[in-house]
C-alpha cells in the first residue's frame, strides 16, 4: 500500500475539482467513494502483487501463458490465434478497461450519459458526423465479407467481458467510482467504432474556412497564398519516381457554380498543424551493421492513460511486439521476426461538404440533378444524466449525414451541410493489422494494406531480407483539380466523386536509390503523380529536416536514429529569423532600449535548436505569432472562420515579396510592407512577453510550452502530469508542444537478431494508484528508450511475474 498516500491526495484534489467543475457535473456519492472496502482505497495497488495467478477463461482451446517484464509489459504465448485474441482482450481489460470504454463512449456520442447536459453539444456532433453509423456499416461489412475477422473480434470481446464479469465494486477502476457508473459489456461494434474514432481524430478539412477566404480574397490571391505544390516540398515518395500504370482520366467540368454564401458555422476541430508524425527506414547501404533500421514516432494528444499499451503476442506461427490500441486486436505499430512497420498520417482530403436544398422544413426530399429525391432520417437518442433523453433527428442524403442545419450550429443560415467521408463506407482496417502481425515479406505487407481505408496513412516498412518501402495507403477519391477544396453544390452531379484511385496506383516505393524512405505528413508526391492530391495541412519543415539528415548520414546506428527522433533543430526559425532580424535592424540609426537590445542579442546568439533551457525559441515563436496575426488577422470576420496561409508560404512572401499587398492594412492611411509588419510584431511580442512573464521572468522554452499530459477526462487534473521539461515544438522533428508530442517512439534494427527500442509518455497501467501509471514519462521527456526485444517462450525466465489463462472446462 505504499502508493496509498499518493492516491488519497489525488482523490481529495479530484473531489474538489468535480465540485467546482463546469464539465463533470455532480459530486459522486462520497459514501461509496470513501468506503474502505469498496471505494478508492481499493485502487491503491500496483499490479505486480495482484495478477500473479492462474485464471479460468471460458472458450479457450488451450492454456495461454502471460509473462510480465519489469515494465509491466505482458508477453502472451498461445497455441493458436483465436486463444491469443481472447487472452489479449482479457489482459488489456485488466489494465485499461475504463480507457477502452470511455473512448468508445466518446466516439459514439455518449458522454452526456456520464456527466449530464453539458456534454450534449459534443454528443450531438459525434452522432451527426456519423461515427456510430460508420461502425454499423463496418460491422455489416465484416459479417458479409470477412467473417473470419469477426470470429477473432468476438474472441477478443469474450476475453474483455469475462474480466468485466469478475469485477466487484471494490475492483472497479477508480474513474468508475468517481463518476458513479459500472462498465457495460464489450462487443464487436465497439472495436470497429474505436478504429473509426481514430479515423476521426486524424482527418481534417478546411472546406468552410477556404470557402470564406475565397469570398474575401478571390481566386488569384488564393492561388498565390495556397499553392497546390509549394517550392521545396520534398514529398513522401521521391520526386523522380516513375509511375508504371495507366491512370484514369479525370477532367474538370466547365462552368461550375459554387454555393454563394459566407459561412458562419463552427467547423469540426481538425488536427493541429506542425505536430504530426514521423517515420523512416534506411537500408543496409547506410547502416553500420548492413541491416535495415526503421523508426516511427506518431505525434498525438498527450493523455493518461496513454493511448498505447505495449504487448508481445506469440503463437507457433509468429511473434509480434509493439504497441496495441486498447479495444482493438493485434499490434498496431511494431515488428515481428521478419518485418517492421510504422505509420504517419497521410493528411489527404477524404472528407467533403455539400450544400443541400430541401423541399420543405420536413426535409424528406432534397434537390439533386434538379429532381427531388428521398432523404432518410436517423433518430439519435442521447441519454442525458439527471435529465430527459434528447432526441436528435439527423437527415442522411446520398452524400452522408447533414451535420449542420438550423437546429445545430447553423447560426441562422438556411444552408444545410451534408458530409461525404470515406470512413462512412464499409472496410476492414482491423484485418490490416492482423495480417501485418503475421507478415513475412514485402508482398504480405502490400496485401495487408489493401484492406486499409481510413484514416489515410503512410506505412513505412523494413524486412529481414533487406527491403525497405513506403506506401501512402487509404481509399482516395478520384477528383478533378480543386474538387472538395470548397463547399460544393449538392444539386449538381458534376461535384460527385468520380470513383476511387485503385489501391495499386496509390503512391508507393520499394528500395529507392537514395537508400531511405521517410514521411512526416508532407505532400505525398511531386507533380508527376497523375492524380489530384490536396490537403490543407501538408508539412513543410519536419520532412525537409529529416530527409536532409538521412541524405547526410552514413554508418547509421540505432542510437543515431534515436537522436534524429529527438532532433530539435528549428528549421522554420532558421529560414525566417534572419529575414526578420534584417528588417528589424535595417535602420542602423535606430536606438533600442536596453531590454530590447537584450532580446535581440538573445535571438542573434541562439543556435536555432529548441532545447528546454533556451530562450531563443520562445522569443521567435512569440514574435512569429504576432507577425502572423498582424499579416492575416485583418481578414477575420466575426463568427466567420477562415484559415491562415502556412508558415512556409508566409516566410516565402516575407523574404521574396516584402512590398506585396498582403502586408498592407487597409484600415490605415499608409501602405504597410513586410519591414513595418516585422517591426510592429516585434514590439507586440515584447509587450506580450512583459505581460506573460510579469511575475516570473523565466521565459525559457520549457516554461513557455509547459508540456503537460492530461487524464482523458480533462477535469481529472490530479491524474495528469504537468509542466514536463521538453524540447522540440511545432514543425520540429521532435514535435512536442504543450499538449501534443510523440505518443510512441520506436526504433527497430532488423537482422538475424532483431533489436527493438521503444518508449511512450505514460505507463502500462491505467490505474493512477499504480507505480506503472506514468513511470515512463521522465525517460520519454529526456529521450531515453526501453529495451524492446521479442522474447521467446518464458519457461523459467526472469520475469516480474506471470500468470496462466486456463480453459474453463
Amino acid at each position: 500500500m505504499k502508493y496509498l498516500g499518493f492516491l488519497i491526495a489525488l482523490i481529495l484534489t479530484l473531489t474538489f475539482a468535480i465540485g467546482l467543475s463546469v464539465n463533470l457535473g455532480q459530486i459522486p456519492p462520497l459514501g461509496i467513494l470513501f468506503d474502505p472496502n469498496h471505494g478508492f482505497w481499493q485502487n491503491a495497488y500496483s499490479e505486480d502483487d495482484k495478477y500473479d495467478n492462474s485464471i479460468d477463461l471460458e472458450g479457450l482451446n488451450d492454456s495461454v501463458r502471460v509473462a510480465y517484464d519489469e515494465n509491466l509489459i505482458p508477453h502472451l504465448f498461445a497455441s493458436n490465434e483465436k486463444d491469443l485474441m481472447m487472452a489479449q482482450g482479457y489482459v488489456t481489460a485488466q489494465h485499461r478497461l475504463w480507457q477502452m470504454e470511455f473512448q468508445t463512449m466518446a466516439a459514439a456520442g455518449r458522454v452526456a450519459e456520464l456527466v449530464g447536459k453539458r456534454a450534449l453539444d459534443y454528443d450531438r456532433m459525434q452522432r451527426r458526423k456519423g461515427l456510430g453509423f460508420s461502425a454499423e456499416v463496418g460491422l455489416q461489412f465484416l459479417k458479409k465479407h470477412h467473417p473470419e475477422t469477426l470470429v477473432l473480434i468476438e474472441a477478443y470481446t469474450s476475453g474483455v467481458n469475462q474480466f468485466i464479469d469478475e469485477l466487484g465494486t471494490a475492483d472497479l477502476p477508480v474513474e468508475y467510482k468517481i463518476l458513479d457508473y459500472r462498465p457495460e459489456h464489450w462487443n464487436a461494434y465497439k472495436t470497429i467504432l474505436l478504429l473509426k474514432y481514430m479515423a476521426d481524430m486524424l482527418v481534417g478539412d478546411k472546406d468552410i474556412e477556404y470557402t470564406n477566404l475565397h469570398a474575401l480574397l478571390g481566386e488569384e490571391t488564393m492561388q498565390k497564398l495556397f499553392p497546390d505544390f509549394p517550392n521545396e516540398m520534398d514529398p513522401v515518395i521521391e520526386s523522380d519516381k516513375e509511375w508504371d500504370f495507366t491512370p484514369y482520366e479525370i477532367n474538370k467540368p466547365e462552368d461550375l457554380n459554387y454555393p454563394d454564401s459566407s459561412l458562419l458555422i463552427q467547423p469540426i476541430p481538425t488536427p493541429e498543424p506542425g505536430v504530426g508524425s514521423n517515420n523512416w527506414a534506411v537500408d543496409g547501404s547506410k547502416t553500420q551493421s548492413g541491416n535495415p533500421i526503421l523508426a516511427n514516432d506518431p505525434h498525438l494528444n498527450l493523455n493518461l492513460p496513454s493511448l498505447w499499451y505495449a504487448m508481445q503476442l506469440s503463437t507457433p506461427e509468429y511473434s509480434v511486439k509493439g504497441v496495441t490500441l486498447p479495444g482493438a486486436l493485434g499490434v498496431i505499430i511494431g515488428f515481428n521476426e521478419n518485418i517492421a512497420w510504422g505509420m504517419t498520417n497521410a493528411t489527404r482530403d477524404v472528407r467533403d461538404w455539400y450544400a443541400i436544398r430541401f423541399k420543405s422544413d420536413k426535409k424528406r426530399e432534397y434537390l439533386y440533378n434538379d429532381q427531388w429525391i428521398q432523404s432518410t432520417l436517423r433518430v439519435e437518442k442521447i441519454q442525458v444524466k439527471d435529465d430527459t433523453t434528447y432526441m436528435d433527428s439527423v437527415v442522411y442524403t446520398h452524400y452522408g449525414p447533414v451535420v449542420y442545419d438550423e437546429t445545430f450550429r447553423g447560426n441562422g443560415q438556411k444552408i444545410n451541410f451534408s458530409l461525404k467521408w470515406t470512413a462512412h463506407e464499409g472496410s476492414n482496417e482491423q484485418l490490416t493489422f492482423l495480417e501485418l502481425n503475421r507478415a513475412r515479406n514485402h508482398q504480405d505487407y502490400l496485401q495487408a494494406l489493401d484492406h486499409f481505408t481510413s484514416p489515410a496513412q503512410n506505412f513505412a516498412f523494413a524486412s529481414n531480407n533487406g527491403d525497405i518501402a513506403m506506401k501512402v495507403q487509404g481509399k482516395f477519391p478520384l477528383k478533378w483539380p480543386e474538387q472538395g477544396k470548397y463547399l460544393m453544390d449538392g444539386n449538381n452531379p458534376a461535384f460527385e466523386w468520380k470513383g476511387y484511385i485503385p489501391a495499386d496506383q496509390n503512391p508507393s516505393t520499394l528500395n529507392p536509390e537514395r537508400g531511405f524512405v521517410s514521411s512526416a505528413n508532407q505532400h505525398s508526391t511531386s507533380q508527376t503523380y497523375p492524380y489530384y492530391i490536396f490537403d490543407d495541412s501538408f508539412e513543410h519543415y519536419r520532412n525537409r529536416r529529416i530527409n536532409t539528415r538521412l541524405l547526410e548520414m552514413e554508418n547509421i546506428t540505432i542510437k543515431d536514429m534515436q537522436n534524429l527522433q529527438m532532433d530539435d533543430y528549428y528549421l522554420h526559425a532558421a529560414e525566417a529569423l534572419p529575414v526578420m532580424l534584417d528588417y528589424l535592424l535595417e535602420d542602423t540609426t535606430r536606438v533600442f532600449s536596453e531590454n530590447t537590445e537584450a532580446l535581440i542579442d538573445s535571438l542573434q546568439n541562439w543556435n536555432l535548436h529548441a532545447q528546454p533551457q533556451f530562450t531563443g525559441p520562445t522569443l521567435f515563436t512569440m514574435w512569429w505569432e504576432q507577425l502572423m496575426s498582424l499579416t492575416w488577422g485583418k481578414y477575420k470576420r466575426e463568427g466567420m472562420p477562415i484559415v491562415f496561409p502556412s508558415n512556409y508560404q508566409t516566410t516565402k512572401l516575407l523574404r521574396d515579396q516584402p512590398e506585396d499587398s498582403v502586408f498592407d492594412n487597409p484600415e490605415t492611411n499608409s501602405k504597410e510592407n513586410a519591414k513595418q509588419i516585422v517591426e510592429q510584431s516585434f514590439l507586440a511580442m515584447e509587450r506580450e512577453l512583459n505581460e506573460k512573464f510579469e511575475e516570473d521572468d523565466d521565459y525559457s522554452w520549457a516554461n513557455y510550452k509547459k508540456t503537460s499530459i492530461q487524464h482523458l477526462a480533462p477535469n481529472f487534473t490530479a491524474f495528469g502530469v504537468q509542466n514536463i521539461p521538453t524540447g522540440g515544438g511545432k514543425g520540429i522533428v521532435n514535435a512536442t508542444s504543450h499538449r501534443k508530442g510523440a505518443s510512441w517512439r520506436m526504433v527497430v534494427e532488423m537482422g538475424d537478431e532483431i533489436t527493438g527500442k521503444g518508449i511512450f509518455p505514460g505507463g502500462q497501467s491505467g490505474n493512477p494508484g499504480s507505480k506503472y501509471y506514468c513511470n515512463f514519462v521522465e525517460k520519454w521527456a529526456r529521450g531515453a528508450y526501453l529495451d524492446f526485444n521479442i522474447n521467446s517462450y518464458p519457461g523459467q525466465g526472469n520475469w516480474l511475474f506471470s500468470s496462466v489463462l486456463m480453459p474453463n472446462d
